[in-house]
């Protein structure tokens, strides 16, 4: 069994706006004793790597943790690989993970993280982990050679899920979207993370923090919804 901890996080901002401000408790604990962040900015487009750095430094600082980049070292693997915990940022998935394979750090933070290193991610740092980046909510703005991601988990993450439908919207709902995946995708399992929400994987334990439930669609089965507090360890095959 991968020696797997990870904390996957739906979204970054509260309602207020406050960035990372709502998982912070589940973020001090998860980094109880970590020194180094290695940091990776890929997914932000509209805004330069330098500025969503030091936006996350100023974070992660009180927390008494030094964020490094890997867009500023000179070696990224290097740091990924002597880093306590390494954490991905939010923002478009394909040019994460477009990337993520065009420095060739993709198998690096696969590697690290399945030998337990400390991996969290928000929005698209979590769509990361899954096997693949099929259920973002993002524009394809780029194509990568694949959608294969890291494979930490079993299943797939919709991140920002909601059941809201606007009135007089005549687009197809995200549950439609996500009953059109688990169609052309049998045997794939998708949680679809609401706003404020976040898992916690620690081997293998499986715990869903926050105020909301989460959403599970597999093919051939009635939705269900996934309680913080319940028992998901079959969503690792156990």
């Amino acid at each position: 069994m991968p020696q797997r901890r990870l904390l996957l996080i739906s979204n970054s901002k509260d309602p207020q706006g406050r960035y990372l401000r709502w998982p912070e408790a589940s973020l001090r604990g998860f980094l109880a004793g970590a020194g180094t962040v290695a940091f990776v900015p890929f997914a932000g487009v509209t805004v330069a790597f330098d500025a969503y750095t030091a936006k996350v430094r100023d974070v992660f600082a009180p927390m008494g943790l030094e964020v490094r980049s890997v867009h500023e070292a000179a070696d990224a693997a290097k740091l990924l690989r002597g880093a306590d915990a390494i954490a991905v940022g939010g923002g478009n998935t394909w040019r994460l993970l477009e990337r993520l394979q065009a420095t060739g750090l993709l198998d690096v933070i696969r590697d690290r993280a399945l030998a337990g290193v400390r991996y969290f991610g928000w929005s698209a740092g979590a769509v990361l982990a899954c096997p693949t980046i099929q259920t973002t909510n993002d524009m394809a703005v780029v194509v990568p050679a694949g959608t294969r991601a890291l494979g930490l988990v079993p299943f797939q993450i919709n991140p920002h899920y909601t059941d809201e439908h606007p009135a007089g919207f005549q687009g197809e709902t995200r549950a439609e979207r996500l009953a059109e995946f688990i169609e052309l995708n049998p045997g794939v399992r998708v949680v679809g993370l609401s706003e404020g929400t976040l898992l916690r994987i620690e081997g293998d334990g499986i715990e869903l923090v926050g105020g909301s439930d989460a959403v599970l669609f597999e093919r051939g089965r009635e939705v269900r919804r996934l309680h913080p507090g319940g028992d998901l360890r079959f969503l690792l095959g156990l």
